[in-house]
């Protein structure tokens, strides 16, 4: 019962949160956090929206990300239209998503032109190589630091890992596409924390 609780407890917190100020708070917010973002935008995101901004918990940006990410679309992008229409409805949705569109938009149309007069050096391929490693490294470093949120989860430290661990089991060692790896796995942790948590 307690383990319910602190599941009843995040939009309590969520009331003490400071706020994005306005419409163009949200547009440069999500514009320097999108220009941040080479290799990796998961690292940036939490930092930016969790530790330096404290727009959101770390339970509440698992819970949102985790929706962002089954929906059709870059996760990153549905996850600033979530948040501007939380803050201030579908100004604030516009808002964010411009931010996150319009200066990476134009930077990767200039780097684009670029590449194409470079692309066949030898040392601009290695480049490109090695920063898949990085990108790789940021995104399971992530994973460690949102780990933490599971001992608050309603259904328990062992049951999350396990089913972590049997979506990268599908995913890595199966091969399932994410298409049917995510609905599957996650309808049946939905349903299990649905028969936890209720009344």
């Amino acid at each position: 019962m307690a383990e319910a609780n602190d599941v009843t407890a995040f939009p309590a917190e969520s009331a003490a949160h400071p706020q994005p100020r306005d419409c163009a708070d949200l547009f440069w917010s999500f514009t320097w956090l999108a220009l941040q973002g080479f290799g990796g935008v998961l690292a940036v995101v939490q930092r930016e929206l969790v530790e330096k901004k404290r727009w959101m918990t770390n339970e509440e940006f698992v819970e949102d990300w985790a929706v962002a990410q089954i929906m059709p679309g870059p996760n990153v992008v549905n996850l600033s239209i979530m948040i501007g229409e939380r803050y201030f409805g579908w100004r604030g949705a516009l808002a964010a998503l411009a931010g996150m569109l319009t200066f990476p938009l134009m930077l990767v149309l200039a780097l684009a032109v670029v590449y194409a007069q470079f692309s066949s050096h030898p040392a601009v391929a290695g480049a490109l190589r090695g920063m898949g490693a990085v990108a790789a490294g940021l995104i399971a470093g992530m994973g460690l630091k949102l780990s933490s949120t599971l001992r608050r989860h309603p259904l328990g430290l062992a049951v999350c890992v396990a089913l972590a661990g049997l979506t990268v089991g599908l995913m890595a060692g199966l091969r399932w596409p994410l298409f049917w790896t995510l609905p599957s796995v996650g309808l049946l942790a939905c349903v299990l924390t649905w028969k936890k948590i209720a009344p």
